[in-house]
């Protein structure tokens, strides 16, 4: 046996997904999270999972965790007392920002306050040029007076933020080596190592959250680390990147920041495997859990990437999957605002009190508990381990429906079809708002509630076929047995996009280059597995936004710059797509070269299942199930007895483990030879 196990740590569960490389056996297991200590869901559940499959401890040789602990530390402001280091006249740029108010129509709204406030931000008289060359000398008493006023603010940690380090991070670094000299117990995050890009607002933002989290996920990074050791003393520990990779534990406690975004990461890569499995290039990704739903585009079984994105409300400039978020999952919360209209959601139940047919004490009316009145949800959840009471639900609900003189069912009816239009909504933002129509994709819905409300989306966004995968609620975790490693490397070098220009590109791509084998190294990555990938922030002279432009995968070797006139052909082309026009005779200059080194995760088949596509699968039960205002006697299918090649039509229930399938009147439903369910959407 040779077990690899993923962990997602979500608001309401914790959800494994372990598959035996050798005889591809996939077993799958869900416990509540334990949100004081996510760290206990993670321990208990990975020992009920291997008790109950006989997994022995010495067989599990990869275990990947995808985490939300960085995320709820800044949402909740409960990182590290801060102090920062920074250029003399530059202490109130992270204050400053962009003087971009951060919505657009509301004039009262305040930008989050800084993590770090004046008094603990100070600065050393230095002088980086915009050319990398240093004008102004750091010596050692400004270093040491710098470090005396970090010693006596009493912090934690402290980001050294340096006018123009990303060219030239040698006053960075010399202060680094400092602190760690005189106060090793402080951490210590400098911009130039974080991410040593071009944008010194962006960047200071970034090294900052980076300091921010340091000693949290420091902390829990080794207590982790040591308990899983001990219960699998053979794994290798993978922690997910928002950029959709794997990187190790100690890289995750260096950079936690990474880390922010990782859990929908997974799910984006997850889903990218099953597309590809599917055969389905093209995907539209719905990922609704407990508390929020999460949505991204994948074209040709590559999951998009972005670079500037925020986190509870600060910027962060690090490459992390394009994926938007909308505040609707099963526990969002139905109310009134003040114009008198129902609304659902962002606001959630959780996992504790959760939704009121949970029985934990929960009172508001949510999204399953509309669910569960409509028929939509069994009696019970994750194998019958959760009871919900359909009493509570009919209770929670009961005061809207007096409110809006509706009967209970059609108000849930309409509390779905709210969670529907936020959730569709989200879709068009990385759809039609760049430049691709949904009509041309497939909707591929996961997460514990994703596969509930599929239905409706793909008809509000008229969407002719839905996948929904063979583990929909344990997408995200199978994502991470799957990701590959990943490291991405970055320097900015503003040169014209011309011939003339070749040698000062390749001679600024090669120093990361570099870097990026001793990474394969030190990783332990065989040649055969090893990928290079280049890409180029492009834009024309005079613009202030750039556009990403990939060159071609490399198989480790060191990759050049591809003809100039194909280059210019790319950038023509995604400027095209972006703003809907380009010009050919304007200059077009480099910003930044991004090279990402992957090294490519061992490839798992899929379970070899017999098909029986002369013999209908048989319902286990019949309920009543509303749909468009009727009642539908409605048969019930158990997912873990449907096999490739059956096919059947809606309206039908598809129970499982971890998520609920509904399927609409007159839809088609065909099970491939992956076990995805294939709907296909009535017109």
């Amino acid at each position: 046996m040779s077990w690899f196990i993923g962990v997602d740590v979500g608001g309401t569960f914790t959800d494994f997904y372990a598959v035996d490389r050798d005889s591809a056996q996939v077993v799958v297991h869900k416990t509540p999270s334990t949100p004081h200590n996510p760290a206990e869901a993670i321990l208990e559940g990975l020992d009920a999972l291997s008790k109950a499959n006989g997994i022995p401890a010495d067989s599990i040789t990869r275990l990947a965790h995808g985490t939300t602990v960085a995320t709820n530390a800044l949402i909740q402001r409960k990182g590290a007392a801060l102090a920062l280091i920074t250029t003399e006249g530059f202490r109130d740029l992270l204050e400053i920002g962009r003087q971009i108010r951060p919505k657009m129509y509301d004039l009262k709204a305040d930008a989050p306050p800084p993590l770090i406030p004046r008094k603990h931000r100070f600065e050393v008289r230095e002088r980086m040029m915009a050319d990398g060359t240093p004008r102004i000398a750091l010596e050692d008493a400004a270093i040491d007076a710098a470090i005396d006023q970090v010693e006596a603010s009493g912090a934690e940690a402290v980001a050294v933020c340096l006018l123009f380090a990303f060219l030239n991070p040698k006053h960075e670094q010399k202060i680094g080596k400092r602190l760690a000299e005189r106060l090793p117990n402080v951490a210590v995050s400098l911009s130039s190592a974080v991410q040593p890009e071009f944008r010194e607002y962006e960047r200071f933002s970034t090294a900052a959250l980076n300091a921010y989290l340091q000693p949290l996920i420091g902390r829990y990074m080794r207590h982790l680390g040591k308990e899983l050791e001990e219960r699998a003393p053979k794994a290798r520990l993978g922690i997910n990147q928002s950029s959709g990779g794997l990187m190790s534990v100690e890289r995750a406690a260096d950079f936690p920041v990474r880390t922010a975004l990782s859990g929908p990461a997974a799910g984006a890569v997850g889903a990218a495997h099953v597309a590809r499995l599917a055969g389905k290039p093209n995907v539209i990704t719905l990922d609704m859990g407990g508390t929020s739903a999460d949505v991204a585009l994948i074209r040709d079984f590559e999951a998009e990437i972005g670079f500037g994105r925020e986190v509870a409300g600060f910027p962060v400039r690090l490459p992390i999957v394009d994926v938007d978020t909308v505040g609707a999952g099963g526990g969002s919360i139905a109310w009134f605002d003040r114009d008198g209209l129902l609304k659902v959601g962002p606001a959630s139940a959780g996992a504790v009190p959760g939704p009121a047919c949970y029985r934990r004490g929960g009172t508001e009316a949510t999204v399953s508990d509309a669910n569960l009145v409509l028929g939509r949800l069994s009696g019970s959840l994750i194998g019958g381990a959760m009871t919900l009471d359909l009493d509570l639900a009919k209770q929670a609900i009961q005061p809207i429906a007096d409110r809006l003189g509706f009967s209970i069912e059609k108000t849930a009816e309409g509390i779905l079809g709210i969670v529907t239009a936020n959730m569709v909504r989200a879709i068009r933002t990385v759809s039609v708002e760049r430049g691709h129509d949904p009509r041309h994709f497939v909707l591929m819905p996961f997460g514990g509630a994703g596969a509930l409300h599929a239905g409706e989306v793909a008809r509000a966004l008229d969407m002719a076929e839905i996948v929904v995968p063979p583990a929909p609620g344990i997408l995200c975790a199978q994502g991470l047995v799957v990701s590959d490693l990943k490291e991405d490397f970055v320097a900015t070098a503003r040169l014209p996009l011309a011939e003339t220009s070749r040698a000062d590109i390749d001679a600024a791509i090669a120093p990361m280059a570099a870097a990026a084998q001793a990474w394969f190294e030190t990783e332990e990555i065989t040649p055969a597995r090893r990928r290079l990938r280049l890409a180029i922030d492009l834009r024309y002279v005079g613009q202030n936004f750039e556009l990403l432009v990939a060159t071609d995968e490399t198989d480790g070797s060191v990759p050049s710059l591809p003809d100039i006139a194909e280059m210019k052909r790319r950038f023509f082309a995604a400027h095209e797509k972006t703003y809907g026009h380009y010009t050919a005779d304007d200059p077009i200059e480099t910003v930044n070269l991004r090279l990402t080194a992957i090294g490519e995760a061992e490839r798992i088949p899929p379970p070899m299942v017999a098909g029986d596509a002369g013999k209908p699968p048989a319902p286990t039960a019949h309920r009543p199930v509303w749909f468009d205002g009727k009642e539908h006697d409605t048969p019930v299918y158990d997912r873990a007895k449907l096999a490739p090649a059956q096919s059947f039509k809606g309206p039908a229930i598809v129970d499982q483990l971890d998520a609920t399938t509904v399927v609409h009147p007159g839809d088609t439903v065909t099970v491939d030879a992956a076990l995805n369910l294939i709907i296909e959407v009535s017109r």
